[in-house]
Parts: structure tokens; sequence; C-alpha cells
């Protein structure tokens, strides 16, 4: 019998959406339960992109908002009666709206614009104003007394969701002149929920990177970091079991597409797209890369090309990182929960924070270890790397194709002759310099031995003859 497959909820993040239009929602209710019911005023989660954060913050404005009847069905809907989870005001601030485009003066404008629909509705002023002491221009109490007022109408305190936190900090990075000054405003705009958190229940934030003791990180003394935490490793993402169990209708249509059988097609979804972990124990799918392979059966690199490859070729350029050189890399428990800013951090860092990296378990409970998460993520880091070297992507397909072929004839001979086309490009004493450092601390063997190890391993991992 074929299952009916469901729809695809490709490109919604909004929960009332998925569940009123009747696409398929992966229950992640009961984890938001266990979140909810907690104790600490500020929680803090951090995800890559298109990981469902902006998903998780509507499902709580949802609760928050007493839409009981979006919940029929799913893990929360028994424990919606409970006080922590009774209807109060939500103020939801996207920050994924506010952009570097017109600077520090335009930073200031769309965070002041990001309450107006509510402001204008409570009759509660929008506005900014000169510090002439300082020179600068600070928020006045607007978001507070819109707090208070919320507060004071509904007669219960507000929940405050805080969407993509660091976006504009992240923005800021390439203008690096007025990244302090975009980093003042922003602590200046927080700073407000600090004054009205008599009148807060909880502050539930979502971002990219870990800025310790930036933006909101200064403004508040006590951030409760769900991050690392097993217990919501599996908040957003999906694991093996909701991947089986929620979409089997897709997985039966995929298999009779790609002629293989579902048994088949869920060992090479496991290869290609598995793995990205967040605790060190839970491993999760990308949601994007899962939504979109399901709707064009066929693998590819959906999560990885959405992102800012062009920004991410540079930066691997520049620092001229290798791949291979991460693989395996020991890190502490503490490195894991605040790997630093992104515009100062270690390779290690920026690549984990961003995704590229993926937690694996260390040799005690206080250590991880960093690997790529899955197959789809090292071939597009191979293949930027080859970029980087050989400067010509339809140079690399030759030598893909030449490689390809020798192998699959045996041809010994043929595989040596493109292995040496490889190494020739190489620019050996800038990866020297630039890596010796951190491949020493990592490894015990010549350098060069390992360079040319891993541009080779990159070529493998292309034409996927890599475990």
């Amino acid at each position: 019998m074929t299952l009916s497959p469901g729809k695809l909820p490709i490109g919604r993040q909004i929960f009332s959406d998925i569940i009123q239009k009747n696409m398929i929602y992966v229950d992640k209710t009961a984890i938001l339960a266990d979140l909810i019911s907690g104790d600490p005023l500020v929680r803090f989660l951090s995800r890559p992109r298109r990981f469902g954060k902006s998903l998780t913050v509507s499902t709580l404005e949802a609760v928050f908002s007493g839409q009981k009847e979006l919940f029929k069905g799913l893990a929360i809907e028994e424990r919606l009666d409970e006080e922590c989870f009774a209807p109060r005001p939500v103020i939801k601030l996207d920050l994924s709206l506010v952009h570097a485009g017109l600077g520090v003066e335009g930073l200031r404008k769309d965070l002041a614009e990001l309450t107006d629909p509510l402001a204008v509705r409570l009759g509660v002023s929008q506005s900014v104003e000169d510090d002439p002491y300082s020179k600068k221009v600070s928020f006045n109490k607007t978001l507070v007394n819109l707090i208070e007022v919320c507060a004071k109408n509904s007669g219960r305190p507000v929940a405050v969701l805080i969407d993509e936190y660091d976006k504009p900090d992240l923005s800021f990075m390439r203008r690096s002149a007025e990244m302090e000054d975009a980093r003042e405003v922003l602590r200046d705009y927080y700073t407000q929920l600090k004054a009205a958190e008599k009148d807060i229940s909880l502050i539930f934030v979502t971002g990219i990177s870990k800025f310790s003791r930036r933006g909101i990180f200064s403004v508040f003394n006590n951030v409760f970091d769900i991050s690392i935490m097993p217990e919501f490793g599996a908040i957003c993402g999906f694991t093996q079991q909701e991947l089986e169990s929620d979409f089997p209708g897709h997985i039966e249509e995929t298999a009779q597409a790609l002629r293989i059988s579902p048994t088949e097609l869920l060992d090479k979804m496991r290869d290609y797209y598995d793995g990205f972990c967040f605790d060190g124990v839970t491993r999760v799918y990308n949601p994007f890369s899962i939504l979109q392979f399901f709707k064009v059966k066929k693998f590819d690199n959906f999560w990885f090309e959405s992102g800012t490859s062009l920004y991410l070729a540079q930066y691997l350029r520049d620092k001229r990182l290798t791949v291979e050189q991460f693989r395996g890399l020991a890190v502490d428990r503490e490195f894991a929960r605040n790997p630093g800013e992104m515009d100062k951090a270690t390779p290690e860092s920026f690549l984990y924070q961003a995704g590229y990296l993926s937690l694996r378990p260390g040799n005690d409970p206080d250590s991880f270890t960093l690997d790529y998460p899955n197959r789809e993520v090292l071939k597009s880091m191979s293949r930027l790397l080859l970029e980087n070297i050989f400067g010509s992507l339809e140079k690399i397909r030759f030598l893909i194709r030449d490689l390809t072929l020798a192998f699959k004839s045996r041809d010994p001979a043929g595989v040596i002759q493109v292995f040496q086309e490889v190494l020739a490009p190489i620019p050996y004493d800038d990866y020297v310099a630039a890596n010796r450092k951190t491949f020493e601390s990592l490894n015990k063997v010549d350098y060069g031995e390992f360079l040319y190890r891993a541009v080779l391993l990159s070529f493998l991992d292309l034409i996927g003859l890599t475990p």
C-alpha cells in the first residue's frame, strides 16, 4: 500500500500556518514544554542557520498566545492548562529584519521599528534620543514602557521572544569600523529588558553564535544556555526516529523514484545528511536539506549551498585552511559552550558556530572532538578548498572525471598521473606558514605530507571514495 506523503512545509516558519494548512509538523512540543516550565528567566539557544529556530519561536508564541486549538494531538496539549502555559502578552523581536546596509543609524531605526505595530496599538511612543554628554544616540524607555503597558493591561507578565539576536552583529562583521558602535547600540537596546525584568516571565533568545559578554550576555547576569544540554539536543532538526515516523510516505515515494528500497534510501540519507550534533550525543538531520531532498528526490548539497558560500570560500582562502586539519580536533566543554566572538574566533570556532563542524564524543564526559557532520558538508568544504587552490571549477571537473575513469578501469598509472596533476599547483609555502601551529598541535607527522594527503582526500571526497 502506498502511503500518502503529506504536504512538506518548505520555507514555512510560522507554526499556525503549518498546522492550519495540514502540513507535516515534527512534534517538538514535549521539549518546548520542558523549556517553558523551567525556572531561569533568560534561556538561550544557539543553532546554525536554517535549523528551525524561527519555527521554535513561532511555536512558543502560539503557546503563550493561548492558541490551544493548534496543539490538538501534540505532546504539549495535555499540559496547556498548567499555570506556566497560561496565555500572556508576547513581544516578539525578529532581529533578522535588522540590516547593516544603512550603518549604525539604520540599525537604530530598524530596532526602534521592531515593535511598531504593537506600540501603535497600545499608544506607546517609539523613538530614540540623543545623549548630549556622551554624544551617542541611545534608546529611551520605549520597550520598557511597552512591556509595562502589556503586563498592566493583561494582569500577567510578558513573554519576550528574540529571534536571531546576533543577525545585526554578524551583518557588521564586514563593516569593522562600525562594529563596536553597533554593539553599543545593541547593548543599549537590550538594557531595556533588564529594566523591565519585573514584568517579564520569560525571555527566550535564539542565534547562530555565542557572543560571550556581548549584547544580551552583558545585560543579564544569568543566561541559561540550553544549546549543548542533552535534554534539548533535538529541539531543532529531525532525529532518525522522527524522519522515519513522520515522513513514511515521502520515504516510500522517493525510494521508488530512485529505484532503490526504502532501507537503502535511509542508509544513503543517513550517510549524506545525518550527523549534526550539538550536545555530543544526539544526531539530527538539517530540516532544510531533508525537505528539499524529498521535494526534488535527488542527493544534493541543499543546506550548504543555501548559505554564504562566497564568504566561506574567501575565509578558507585567507586562512589557508585545509579540510582535514579539523577532523578529530579535541575540544573541551567550555569551547563547546563558549567558543568566542565569531569576528575574532579561531577557524575551528568559526566553523563550529556556523554549523560546518559538529561535536562528536571525546575521551571523557567533559570533552568532545570536532568533525564534519555528514557527506553533504564534507563534499562541499572539499570543493571550496579545491576551488581555492585551482581557481577553476572546470579544471576540477576534468580532474574528477579523469580520476574516476582511472579508478573504474583499474589503471594505477592513470591514478598516479591525475594525483600528480592535483598536487602540482598547491601553494605549499603559503599553507605551511598559515597552518603550522594548528597542525603541529593536532598531528605528529610532517606537515607537507599531511597537506598533500589532505588535498588528495578532498578529491576522493568529491567522488565518494572516502568512508
